[in-house]
């Protein structure tokens, strides 16, 4: 029989790959309701399943709620915020590379929150590592290129998928604190919790920013319901397995096997969007992915 705390690998798999397909649906968004109203589509329509979701584990769990403590609601908060800023940047970036290649911009991550380490709280790494870092960070320049005299504008797209990278790697901490924070044994409620917390925040406030700033792009959001509701049943889904996993073991491992986004990402970018992958940006990624996963595989 298969220990529940290996569990977290098969949660993460299912959860990369709805990740990817979410994003495929989003992206098909963006012409209709905007950069915004794209990025607003996995809360607003994702929310109402997270209470589905909570409705179900309640009625299943034979343990009362948890109480949520300021602690909870201060990692969700922040978790949360970065996550649409996260979420926004990414399909900006989208807009100007193709799918896969953005996805493997994401996958700079956990790239990032080691040399962050390294420069905020002095951590000491060795030569192998700062090689797997030097090893991804030119995959990520040898994505960018375009060539015919096109790199210069490649690297718009290259720092806003880098950025989004750092936000979506504050949230992939935030939300672990704030599972751990929950007194509760039982995984799957506090995971749970976390979620519908964490979406019904995002939802009330980017409605309430696009209501104020771009009340057009809420209109449309409403009128194109259909696409945005499988979008946002494919996004509560997938966020279920992450914050599943997140509860059950650290945010750097699943976000190290988290790396196989980008080899979903490449057959959903081909069977679903059609986008051609040059051999450049294919050899790019194989150089993110195997820096990044050398990284993490020391620690």
């Amino acid at each position: 029989m298969i220990p529940e705390s290996s569990f977290w690998i098969l949660f993460t798999v299912v959860a990369s790959l709805g990740q990817v397909l979410r994003n495929a649906m989003q992206t098909s968004l963006i012409k209709t309701v905007g950069i915004a109203g794209a990025t607003h589509v996995r809360f607003l329509y994702g929310f109402p399943f997270a209470l589905a979701f909570l409705a179900i584990v309640h009625a299943s769990v034979p343990t009362s709620a948890p109480p949520l403590s300021l602690a909870f609601f201060g990692f969700v908060a922040a978790a949360a915020s970065a996550q649409v800023i996260g979420t926004g940047l990414m399909l900006e970036a989208m807009k100007h590379r193709s799918f896969v290649v953005t996805t493997a911009y994401l996958k700079t991550e956990p790239t990032q929150v080691a040399i962050s380490g390294a420069l905020v709280l002095g951590d000491r790494l060795s030569a192998v590592a700062w090689a797997a870092i030097f090893i991804a960070t030119a995959g990520v320049v040898l994505t960018a290129r375009k060539g015919g005299g096109e790199s210069a504008l490649a690297w718009r797209p290259a720092a806003l998928g880098l950025i989004s990278a750092s936000f979506f790697a504050v949230a992939a901490v935030g939300y672990r604190g704030a599972i751990q924070s929950l007194p509760t044994d039982h995984f799957v409620l506090a995971a749970t919790t976390a979620l519908a917390a964490a979406l019904g925040l995002q939802a009330a406030g980017l409605s309430f920013y696009l209501w104020v700033a771009d009340r057009r792009a809420l209109v449309a959001l409403m009128r194109c319901w259909k696409p945005s509701l499988l979008a946002g049943l494919t996004g509560a889904a997938s966020s279920q397995f992450w914050f599943l996993a997140f509860a059950l073991e650290t945010a750097a491992m699943v976000r190290t096997l988290a790396l196989i986004e980008v080899l979903f990402a490449g057959v959903i970018s081909g069977a679903l969007l059609k986008q051609a992958i040059r051999a450049n940006e294919a050899l790019g990624i194989a150089l993110i992915v195997f820096g990044v996963g050398l990284l993490l595989a020391m620690g």
